[in-house]
């Protein structure tokens, strides 16, 4: 299904004469060599990243190979490459990596990208370091950047792919994160306009790097802006059962026995869609199954194992002795971290069931409509609560969403 979207993605991305960087994408190999894994690690950051988050950058320079590695910097999609590249080698600096910025991006001014992508003395000095960093910006940027027109990996992609497959770290924020996927958002339309009109390959979504693999639908600035629902039919769209959306200030960081590690300030939602269905017509979907992993939460994505952070090993939530009471409802359930207090306020209260409302302005013509989130908690639901901080770890609770007059019916 993966090889369909992906071929099906680039004809339609060629025929309706879309920015090159996709369709250049859209034909790239992204993945290693056939049937290797990658022994390297990524980490996967979901934006906006301060300088003092000491944990996030000191795991990339570890990774990397500790105090004095080497890391490329690679600030493609950054509106102003020289400042983001300098602005974050100096970060790893501090943190005690040997860091230099690679001067390969379509915005530098007075530079042929193309040509310093295929340069052999730039690209050899990208293989030869422990890890690779890509800023933030516009993702479409990358590719345009480190894809052949031909669809083909210039030198200095390909050098980036030598160091995962060796065993170094890729790192990435915001725009660096999205090209983690091999799909990934692209130039996306408002939530609500997706919801109901669905996806559009090459406008919404575009191929990524797939530095993943194809089994992983990565989003970004996740919690903060509301994007789950951004999300799911885009995973929906591209055949994804699994989806990782990575908040603010906060990584997640994926070896290569694919065990997830979360780090940083906040958490990561995980989408699995593998035992859910939906309809035709605008956007809906029953069954489908959130977590929320919580900093210093561990998941296994082969097994589905999870192994909550030490401050939650003896805080597993009691159904039958509920801290909340009360309905538990949110009537904008796109706002900052709206999904997640929804979950939490569903495990460890006294209601089964939990509604968020998303809705547009009504006083457009016709007017946008809304859609409800029913969150459920059943056997399968599992809440861990810290002993030291409000905080929580949730695991399989189930989402039907449709509608707003489709999800009444429903009810």
């Amino acid at each position: 299904m993966r090889r369909q979207f992906l071929k099906a993605a680039g004809a339609l991305l060629a025929a309706a004469a879309l920015p090159r960087a996709s369709a250049q994408a859209a034909r790239a190999a992204t993945g290693g060599a056939a049937g290797a894994v990658p022994a390297g690690a990524l980490v996967i950051i979901g934006g906006a990243l301060r300088p003092d988050t000491a944990d996030v950058w000191q795991r990339i320079v570890a990774l990397a190979g500790g105090p004095g590695a080497r890391i490329a910097v690679l600030p493609s999609a950054a509106a102003r490459p020289e400042r983001s590249g300098a602005s974050i080698a100096a970060n790893l600096k501090r943190h005690g990596a040997d860091a230099f910025v690679v001067p390969v991006a379509v915005r530098l001014a007075g530079s042929d990208y193309r040509a310093r992508a295929d340069d052999a003395e730039l690209a050899e000095s990208v293989r030869s370091a422990g890890g690779v960093y890509f800023s933030g910006g516009d993702q479409a940027l990358v590719t345009q950047a480190l894809v052949r027109p031909d669809g083909s990996r210039s030198a200095m992609l390909q050098a980036v792919w030598d160091v995962y497959q060796r065993g170094g770290v890729i790192a990435g924020t915001s725009a660096g994160a999205a090209i983690m996927s091999s799909t990934m958002f692209h130039d996306p339309r408002p939530t609500l306009a997706m919801l109901q009109h669905g996806v559009t390959p090459g406008r919404d979504l575009a191929p990524g790097l797939g530095f993943i693999g194809d089994q992983v639908f990565i989003d970004q600035h996740f919690l903060v802006r509301g994007r789950f629902a951004r999300m799911l039919p885009a995973m929906q769209h591209a055949g994804y059962r699994l989806g990782l959306g990575i908040d603010e200030n906060t990584a997640v960081v994926v070896r290569a026995q694919r065990e997830l590690e979360v780090v940083g300030y906040k958490g990561v939602l995980l989408a699995d869609l593998t035992q859910a269905s939906s309809a035709p017509g605008p956007f809906n979907v029953s069954n489908a199954r959130l977590s929320y992993l919580d900093r210093g939460d561990r998941y296994d994505l082969a097994s589905g194992r999870h192994t909550p952070a030490p401050d939650k090993v003896n805080g597993r939530i009691d159904p039958a002795r509920p801290a909340l009471r009360g309905p538990v409802y949110a009537n904008d359930v796109l706002a900052n971290n709206a999904i997640v207090e929804l979950m939490e306020r569903l495990m460890d209260g006294d209601q089964r069931e939990a509604l968020g409302i998303a809705a547009g302005d009504p006083r457009t013509a016709p007017p946008q409509p809304a859609f409800h989130f029913r969150l459920s908690r059943d056997a399968a639901s599992v809440g861990y609560a810290s002993d030291v901080a409000e905080a929580y770890s949730l695991l399989n609770v189930r989402l039907d969403a449709a509608p707003a007059a489709q999800g009444a019916a429903n009810r």
